[in-house]
């Protein structure tokens, strides 16, 4: 009797299925799979240099702001590392309800940097600026847990074509953070943009392209790592790769709590941080449907719930440990997409190995030591795969409707307005345009209304020929055990074992 794999999709070739297209002989989900050790520490090495870049950003510009010594900012990042591995844990090993147990990579949102450094500014002593931004996170993420549960049942307004079009909003909303690390590490200096970043950024993008081409199996899966590894190498002889981290830093160093001292609790600055704890929610809800749909284990409400626990929770608990808000890492779920790896397990072991940089400056170091460029030419391959995931959930969405294609249309150029023009909201007050300035909450919303008022407010008879609101891939799921069934028993027929 033939053996037919549950997790294979239509059309899944050989080389897909050593990838982890298929259940394996244990039964498990891909997602619960636990990997050989020396597959598990490479590629979860991957998932953290690929959000590194994200997680170092605020820290590295808050603490600016502030006005803290080299040394003190150094600490200031390293707690924001560490805190990022435990979030990353909450959420894919989870306990009780908290927790997606999807391989979600967590870290510090840069959502909040905007209304961090409204509040640093508005603080007469910059001493106290840190302890009531991290007041305010507490509070931020006590309240998002709260509401969680609540903000969960949302779920049933994403069809494919709301989900297809925020997962591409996404992928597109990301490419010009690649477009700006390809052009180099410092925007106000001289050389920014120059030929040799550039250059740097297209032989990067080139050896991934490469590898992903003519190799196979594990080497193919790691082909962002070893891009990575290679780019850095290829930018010495430029001068671009930078060592200096590596003896600059602490061999070991603990994110002692309340290092910058007591949280304290301001109410505008409460206000600021809960409208960007909304937005982070909004944004994380889209990312746990785009993840859904890529690793075929679609999120219900029960693990959009789950997952914003874990992202409040992670929230609440950062500021103990001098860390800001949690939010999912985006660009991640490209990196799942491109590689094939769905392991929950494989993104724990990289939140273990952002504990360890927070508690091991110097090993934090080693990852700071790729250029910028080099960083830009992954980026291209990781946030473009996150783009071409929702254009494939939009092929489910019945495009054929004007109907659709307006809600898609309209959604995409409400959400592309931050990157297309940068100031357009630039006469709202500061709170509005913590919302408006981020292309993936607008773009959400826009497609989430128009869904509601083209195929649901108002219609009567032919409301059975809408594309009713539904649980995430649950469409999808019900084409593919009926293509399966169909294709089980054309085999049967044909003899096929």
């Amino acid at each position: 009797m033939a053996i037919k794999p549950r997790f294979t999709k239509q059309g899944t070739t050989p080389d897909e299925i050593s990838e982890g297209h298929t259940e394996h002989p244990t039964g498990k989900h891909p997602v619960d799979e636990k990997l050989p050790p020396l597959k598990m520490a490479t590629t979860g090495l991957q998932h953290v240099a690929a959000m590194y870049a994200g997680v170092v950003a605020p820290p590295l510009i808050v603490g600016a702001a502030v006005g803290l010594s080299p040394k003190e900012l150094t600490f200031l990042t390293g707690a924001c590392l560490f805190t990022a591995g435990l979030a990353t844990f909450l959420q894919t090993l989870g306990f009780w309800k908290i927790g997606a147990r999807l391989p979600f990579v967590n870290g510090v949102t840069f959502a909040g940097v905007a209304p961090m450094i409204a509040v640093v500014n508005s603080t007469d002593d910059k001493k106290d600026a840190l302890p009531v931004i991290f007041g305010a996170v507490i509070v931020a993420g006590v309240l998002g847990f709260i509401a969680a549960p609540f903000f969960s049942k949302l779920v049933r307004f994403f069809p494919p074509v709301v989900t297809g079009t925020v997962i591409t909003l996404i992928g597109v909303s990301l490419m010009p953070v690649a477009f700006g690390w390809a052009q180099g590490p410092n925007p106000a200096a001289k050389d920014y943009g120059s030929t040799t970043y550039l250059t740097l950024a297209g032989i990067t993008l080139v050896i991934v392209l490469l590898l992903r081409r003519f190799t196979t199996g594990f080497v193919k899966q790691i082909a962002v790592l070893l891009g990575l590894i290679i780019g850095t190498l290829v930018a010495i002889p430029f001068g671009v790769t930078d060592f200096s981290p590596i003896g600059d830093a602490d061999v070991v160093g603990f994110p002692t709590p309340f290092h910058f001292g007591a949280p304290q609790f301001a109410a505008a600055a409460i206000v600021s941080l809960c409208v960007v704890m909304v937005v982070s929610m909004t944004e994380s809800t889209a990312d746990m449907l785009a993840l859904g749909e890529i690793v075929e284990r679609p999120a219900d409400e029960k693990t959009i719930a789950a997952g914003l626990r874990a992202d409040t929770l992670g929230s609440a608990l950062s500021p103990l440990f001098n860390g800001f808000m949690c939010s999912a890492f985006a660009q991640n779920i490209g990196l799942v997409a491109m590689t094939k790896i769905r392991s929950r397990y494989v993104v724990a072991t990289g939140g273990g190995f952002l504990v360890l940089m927070g508690l091991c400056p110097m090993a934090a170091s080693l990852i700071a030591v790729v250029p910028r460029p080099v960083l830009g030419g992954a980026g291209v391959v990781l946030f473009g795969s996150v783009a071409a995931s929702g254009i494939q959930t939009l092929v489910k969405a019945n495009l054929e409707r004007d109907n659709n294609v307006l809600i898609v249309a309209v959604s995409l150029a409400v959400g592309l307005i931050p990157i297309a023009a940068p100031e357009f909201y630039h006469a709202f007050p500061e709170t509005a345009k913590i919302i408006l300035d981020s292309g993936i909450s607008t773009g959400c919303v826009a497609a989430v209304i128009l869904n509601l008022m083209f195929n649901h407010i108002g219609r009567g008879e032919d409301a059975d020929d809408v594309t009713a609101p539904m649980e995430p891939g649950g469409e999808i799921a019900q084409t593919r055990t009926v293509a399966g069934a169909a294709t089980s028993a054309g085999s049967s027929a044909a003899g096929v074992h």
